[in-house]
């Protein structure tokens, strides 16, 4: 882990890098399929304009990812319980909120605990530029088609998390506690996906 330095909230961190926070809603959920390496690294559509720089996978840059992770996903799933009116989609929508608050409160107390700065990516970061996208586009949509969009991102969304800590972001960790952490989550993240692909069969018969 860096040397020590005083405590930054790691809300605040990524607030200071970009206007908002990981839900890394796509436009649609077939845009965007992309590796973890990418995801963190660069942006991921022809549209967009490859991300600069990044900042290096360290302990403090992870644990602001994981922070952002969480946030993104209770930023939609607040905005699937203000826009939609179908009780699955709430109810999926409502764990979502439960499940990543609880989460994102263990890495910030583990922040607070190791007295590390968290070091958020750069506003090139391809995952926040996704979900400023991704609010724009579930913004725009009501009904049905919000909440056909909604679960098509969570689907792909979680799977992304998934395959990104597992391939990237567990082996660049260091210190023993984040890794822990990481390790303790993904179930969650795990169920949550199979939750979503149960839900978004179901909005499909």
């Amino acid at each position: 882990m860096q040397k020590p330095r005083l405590i930054v909230g790691v809300a605040a961190a990524i607030a200071t890098t970009a206007v908002a926070v990981l839900a890394t809603a796509p436009a649609s959920a077939q845009a965007i399929h992309a590796t973890p390496q990418v995801l963190l690294a660069a942006s991921h559509a022809p549209s967009r304009v490859a991300a600069k720089a990044v900042a290096p996978l360290d302990d403090p840059t992870i644990v602001a990812i994981f922070d952002a992770a969480n946030t993104w996903d209770i930023d939609l799933g607040n905005l699937a319980l203000k826009k939609s009116s179908n009780k699955d989609v709430r109810a999926f929508a409502d764990m979502m909120v439960r499940d990543h608050s609880a989460a994102r409160k263990l890495g910030r107390d583990l922040a607070k605990k190791l007295h590390v700065t968290p070091t958020p990516p750069g506003k090139d970061f391809a995952l926040y530029k996704d979900h400023v996208a991704a609010l724009a586009k579930l913004n725009g949509l009501t009904g049905a088609a919000f909440d056909k969009a909604y679960i098509d991102h969570e689907v792909w969304y979680h799977q992304a998390v998934i395959d990104a800590v597992t391939n990237t972001l567990l082996p660049a960790t260091k210190n023993a506690e984040l890794k822990d952490l990481e390790v303790k989550v993904a179930p969650n993240f795990q169920a949550h996906l199979a939750a979503a692909k149960d839900l978004q069969k179901k909005l499909g018969a």
